[in-house]
C-alpha cells in the first residue's frame, strides 16, 4: 500500500492528470531538488509516484518530509532491492494519470516542462513526445551541452537507437494504455519508448526546447563503451528476440547512429 500525504485543497481545474514515475535508490544528495523541480511546475495537476528500491541512505526520510505535506506525492517504500525496471513498473501500475512521464531521482525539470509539453501534444494530436535537455554534473553545474530533440521520430529510427531522453518523455496512457518495461537489466526505457511509438502507429514528436536537466555521473553506462556493446546486443537478442546474426546487424546500425548521427544532436551551449 502507498504512503500518501495529508489532504489539502488543490485546484485541479479540468486538466489532464500527469503521473510522474520516479524510482529511488540511494539518491539522498539529489532527491530533494528532483522533487522540488516537480513542485515548482507551472502545471499543477500531477501525481508523483516515488518507489524506493530498498535504499540504505537517508533519502527515504527526505521523501517522507515532502509527501507528508502534499497529497499529490505518493510513496512506495520497498524492503527488497529489485532494480529500476521493477520500480518503474510498480509505479506505472499504480498510476491514475491520463499521461505518464518519467523523472529519475537525480534529474531535474524546468518549471514549464509539463505545461509546455502537454500543450505541444494536444496541439499536434500526439501520443508520444519528448524534449531537448541540458546536461549537468553531479553538483548540478551545467556542462555546456544540450541534447537536442529531433522533430520527428518514427519507429524505424527509434529501433536503431534510443533518441528519447527518459526524463523528457511523455505518453498518452488513455490512448496507448500503460506500458510495462521488460525485465531486462538495462535499456528498459528504450523498450518502453519503442513500444509506445509502435502502439501509437505514428512517430513520436520532439519539442525542441530545453525542458529538463540530465545529471551525468562518471560511472554512467553511457560513459562505458564496452557496456554499450553488452547491453545493446541483449536488447536486440533477448528483448526483441532476434537471431544472433540479426542482433549483430542491428548492433552495427546502433553504433553507426550512436557515433555518426547522434553527435549531431549534441550542441555546445
Amino acid at each position: 500500500m502507498p504512503l500518501e500525504g495529508k489532504k489539502k485543497h488543490i485546484n485541479m481545474v479540468s486538466k489532464p492528470l500527469v503521473s510522474i514515475i520516479t524510482p529511488l535508490y540511494n539518491a539522498a544528495p539529489f532527491i530533494e531538488k528532483t522533487i522540488q523541480s516537480v513542485l515548482d511546475q507551472t502545471y499543477s495537476n500531477w501525481e508523483l509516484l516515488i518507489v524506493d528500491d530498498a535504499s540504505t541512505d537517508n533519502g527515504l526520510q527526505i521523501v517522507r518530509d515532502f509527501f507528508g505535506n502534499d497529497p499529490r506525492i505518493k510513496f512506495y517504500p520497498n524492503t527488497i532491492n529489485k532494480g529500476a525496471a521493477h520500480c518503474r513498473n510498480q509505479a506505472t501500475s499504480e498510476a491514475t494519470g491520463d499521461y505518464i512521464a518519467f523523472l529519475d531521482s537525480d534529474d531535474l525539470w524546468h518549471k514549464n516542462k509539463l505545461e509546455k509539453q502537454l500543450k505541444f501534444m494536444q496541439k499536434h494530436d500526439c501520443d508520444v513526445s519528448f524534449t531537448s535537455y541540458l546536461q549537468i554534473d553531479q553538483n548540478g553545474n551545467l556542462l555546456g551541452r544540450q541534447v537536442q530533440a529531433i522533430k520527428t521520430l518514427p519507429y524505424k529510427k527509434q529501433h536503431k537507437n534510443n533518441y528519447i531522453g527518459n526524463l523528457t518523455g511523455m505518453y498518452n496512457a488513455n490512448s496507448l494504455g500503460k506500458i510495462i518495461a521488460p525485465n531486462i537489466r538495462k535499456r528498459q526505457d528504450w523498450a518502453v519508448w519503442l513500444e509506445a511509438i509502435k502502439k501509437s502507429k505514428k512517430p513520436a514528436l520532439g519539442l525542441q526546447e530545453n525542458l529538463a536537466f540530465y545529471r551525468v555521473h562518471l560511472d554512467s553506462m553511457s560513459a562505458n563503451k564496452w557496456k554499450l556493446i553488452k547491453y545493446n546486443f541483449a536488447f536486440y537478442r533477448t528483448y526483441l528476440g532476434y537471431s544472433w546474426l540479426k542482433s549483430v546487424f542491428c548492433l552495427l546500425q546502433f553504433f553507426w547512429e550512436y557515433f555518426m548521427v547522434r553527435p549531431k544532436q549534441i550542441k555546445k551551449q
